[in-house]
């Protein structure tokens, strides 16, 4: 039910993509709608093939396998093979804000990255009990949905700059009723992320991830100290309509803005006393 209910959810994000950026386009008349149809077209492509590898360049991911990192590989083996599931790629990537995330279309194209501050802040169950969650996202086909949501805020953030570079550039000074609906499209894209992404997907992985580690109580743990540290240090490289993906909301050193105003994620004290109910 779960993976059924992600794939109307990840239709209907693509449809609404490629409608919001066909909108964009008609205040510029045949032509814009004409270049809005082609980019709508694209970003419909690029976001269902290639989103995982623009999160995963945006967070300067490294690559790793059993001769730079064989017990985190280890671990990521023994997992996905008991979480029934094809072995993803493995990435490290160098911030020192503790976080990790997963992506990935499918299982056979998964990947889960963690970063070099939660490789030093974790120890063993509680870096498992993470890397479990992620695997859950994988296994409940939560990825790619993810992907697609980030790419979605960003294009429409880049549509919306763009709208009020054009605009403001005219030789009339600019036309308000031009700009003032792609100014809007951030804000949009942003609801549209937390109308996509039910905040109960967390809980169903944190669930998931506890069975396939075998206990709660590293997650548990893992979340009491990702939390508290993520709170005061800022992920480096991260982009906001991204925050999502990650299993604890990261702070961002940007100042936030219209996006900081959704929470991405559900209490960690609500999470933590699900997990509870666990043990």
């Amino acid at each position: 039910m779960v993976r059924f209910w992600n794939n109307i959810k990840t239709a209907a994000l693509l449809g609404g993509m490629f409608g919001l950026i066909l909108l964009a386009g008609l205040p510029f008349g045949r032509g814009g709608l004409m270049i809005a149809l082609i980019l709508g077209g694209a970003m419909n492509v690029i976001g269902y093939f290639f989103s995982d590898r623009i999160a995963l360049a945006a967070m300067r991911g490294r690559q790793v396998d059993e001769r730079s990192a064989p017990d985190l590989i280890a671990m990521v083996k023994r997992l996905a093979n008991r979480a029934g599931l094809p072995m993803p790629k493995v990435y490290i990537c160098p911030q020192q804000a503790p976080n990790a995330f997963a992506t990935g279309r499918n299982p056979r194209n998964a990947a889960v990255a963690v970063t070099h501050g939660a490789m030093q802040l974790l120890d063993f169950d509680e870096l498992e009990g993470v890397i479990a969650h992620e695997l859950a996202h994988i296994k409940n086909r939560d990825t790619l949905i993810s992907c697609i949501a980030a790419t979605i805020a960003g294009a429409l953030q880049y549509l919306a700059w763009m709208a009020f570079w054009i605009g403001g550039s005219s030789r009339e000074g600019g036309n308000p009723l031009l700009m003032l609906p792609m100014l809007l499209l951030a804000p949009i894209a942003a609801v549209i992320i937390q109308l996509a992404i039910s905040r109960s997907r967390e809980f169903v992985a944190d669930a998931d991830g506890a069975a396939i580690a075998g206990t709660p109580r590293g997650l548990i743990n893992a979340l009491r100290k990702l939390h508290a540290i993520n709170r005061q240090v800022p992920l480096d490289g991260e982009l906001p309509s991204a925050n999502h993906m990650f299993i604890v909301q990261p702070l961002s050193g940007r100042g936030g803005g219209l996006i900081s105003l959704f929470s991405t994620h559900p209490p960690v004290e609500q999470r933590i006393a699900s997990l509870q109910r666990l043990a």
